[in-house]
């Protein structure tokens, strides 16, 4: 069964690869980790790095989206609901009752 990492602790490791301060050997013995697959974590935090930085506008973006699609739907479902309430007492059926 293969080991699996959490993102924090795997952050830990990569922080400690990019200080230096001790040989990618010696981080791989001192945690039980390959070399290899410490340098694939540390590859892929250079790459991913740039999108820490442009993500949040994004990120910024989307919440401003949500939460205006949220208040459309919270908009939606009172017009539905007083339509409901409406057709309800035409018909007879008391809306309390409903």
């Amino acid at each position: 069964m293969r080991k699996q990492y959490s993102a924090s602790f795997k952050a830990q490791i990569v922080l400690e690869l990019l200080k230096e301060e001790k040989s990618m050997t010696e981080i791989a013995s001192e945690y039980g980790i390959h070399p290899t697959q410490l340098r694939r974590w540390k590859e892929e935090a250079i790459i991913n790095l740039p999108k820490l930085f442009s993500d949040r506008k994004a990120s910024e973006a989307d919440k401003a989206a949500q939460e205006k699609k949220i208040n459309q739907l919270y908009s939606e479902i009172g017009r539905l609901t007083t339509q409901l309430n409406w057709l309800k007492k035409k018909s007879g059926i008391d809306p309390d009752q409903g």
